[in-house]
């Protein structure tokens, strides 16, 4: 590729990576489960074990390779599979327990980080396989290390579904009780989708949807520190500068992202897939999107101005990774995991960044409500109004919106859950009191918008 013979980008791309937190954030194998259906359920078991075992042997051998001969650092390899109410609906059984256990030794067999598609989708509602998955969820977090689950309850095309909206909110508070000696673990491992899309690289929500190929090849890749760095160029600068200095940077991110990607597929055999551009941070200083943020004016990642900024640095990103790449794909702009982010955790744990603000934000970003811990004692039918609010921003606005939130049992406001890893530590945020119960007790769809009829 030429691009890679300018050595001005050469050396741009090394001082990235050596100072800035450049990496690939995942390689993601996705990989069709469909033809490993059977009524016996060991059998769909086995198969499945088998097949990503078999397809996936030499993904992290791969990655490694890659990231020594090219010094990219690659941090996650990762497999994203079928949504298991799909792949599963023929089992004759009442609980899919048992195929997130084989989904986690496999994943445990070939090394990778996470496996996602512990899934259903029921935006317009739910078939008797998605009842077992969604009441499977909870045991089958609490007893896998690897496997993510996700659940899609609305989209622009079908509404939100709100009985899988009502059961969510029961999904998320029972699954941080099983896993209540953890801090409620659990639930980072859950992500309650609206209009979630299918070739996501990026855990916990991956899965390998249904209008996907066999197998396929999808990169995340993520640098917010280079875009800080970036920006500390053009201080005082107008945002027309602002905008063109992110954009330029993304287009660099995101070709080293191709490459990656190519390379990979090349190596495994299996297609090419997408580029996700996403910034997703870390709780290394230096590596956070609200420094970002930050850089452009604001004391405080959540004061007034927040949301403006982001929708700039949203937009711009994406411009620059879809200039660099025909292939861009996945959920590709900014994320706001508060957990996971040192810049997000210390304007939480200094009341400016409030949990009404980040919904705000939502409106403007790639994901939703990520990585939020909020009191234990938080009741369900709260947790599933928050689900409703982010999904009718996602709904409304034609985009993916998620919720991936925390009851930690035992804390309140003022404590912080301890996860660790890319997963860092949550400060503890406090929710509206006001009830939402009735309002959830009501079931029913809420009908998707008028602006979605445009056939």
């Amino acid at each position: 590729m030429s691009y890679l013979l300018n050595s001005n980008d050469i050396l741009q791309t090394i001082q990235m990576i050596d100072q800035q937190h450049l990496d690939v954030r995942t390689i993601t194998m996705g990989l069709s489960l469909l033809d490993c259906a059977d009524p016996d359920l060991s059998v769909c078991c086995r198969r499945i074990y088998d097949k990503i075992c078999k397809r996936a042997a030499r993904l992290v051998e791969t990655g490694t390779q890659i990231e020594k001969e090219f010094g990219i650092p690659i941090v996650n390899r990762r497999i994203s599979v079928t949504p298991i109410a799909l792949a599963a609906a023929a089992c004759k059984t009442d609980t899919y327990v048992p195929i997130a256990q084989a989904l986690d030794r496999a994943a445990a067999e070939v090394g990778v980080n996470f496996i996602g598609g512990f899934s259903a989708l029921v935006q317009k509602g739910s078939a008797r396989s998605d009842e077992i998955l969604m009441r499977s969820v909870p045991e089958a977090l609490a007893v896998t290390e690897r496997v993510c689950a996700s659940i899609n309850v609305g989209s622009t095309k079908a509404g939100i579904n709100m009985d899988a909206v009502a059961e969510s909110g029961r999904i998320v508070k029972k699954t941080a009780e099983l896993t209540a000696d953890r801090d409620g673990l659990g639930c980072s491992k859950l992500v309650i989708f609206c209009n979630a899309v299918e070739d996501n690289p990026f855990m916990a929500g991956a899965f390998h949807g249904p209008g996907e190929p066999e197998c396929v090849i999808n990169v995340g890749v993520s640098g917010p520190g280079v875009i800080h760095h970036a920006l500390e160029e053009c201080i005082g600068q107008r945002f027309d500068v602002v905008a063109e200095t992110i954009k330029r940077t993304a287009f660099k991110v995101t070709r080293m992202g191709q490459l990656v990607a190519q390379e990979a597929s090349r190596r495994l055999d299996v297609p090419f897939g997408i580029v996700d551009l996403s910034l997703a941070p870390t709780p290394a200083v230096g590596d956070s999107v609200a420094r970002i943020l930050e850089a452009m004016g604001l004391e405080c990642c959540g004061t007034h101005g927040t949301t403006a900024a982001l929708a700039l640095l949203n937009d711009a990103v994406k411009k620059g990774g879809v200039m660099a790449s025909s292939h861009v794909g996945g959920l590709s702009g900014a994320f706001i995991p508060v957990s996971e982010d040192e810049g997000m955790i210390a304007a939480a744990e200094s009341g400016c960044l409030t949990l009404e603000k980040l919904e705000a934000m939502t409106c403007v970003c790639s994901v939703g409500l990520d990585m939020i811990a909020v009191p234990g004692d938080t009741s369900a039918e709260t947790i599933s109004a928050i689900i409703a609010d982010e999904a009718a921003i996602g709904m409304i606005n034609n985009k993916t919106t998620a919720c991936r939130l925390i009851p930690a049992p035992g804390k309140t406001v003022g404590d912080t859950v301890h996860i660790g890893g890319l997963f860092g530590d949550a400060p503890v945020m406090a929710v509206n009191p006001a009830s939402s119960e009735a309002f959830i007790r009501r079931g029913g769809r809420i009908p998707a918008p008028i602006h979605s009829l445009r056939n």
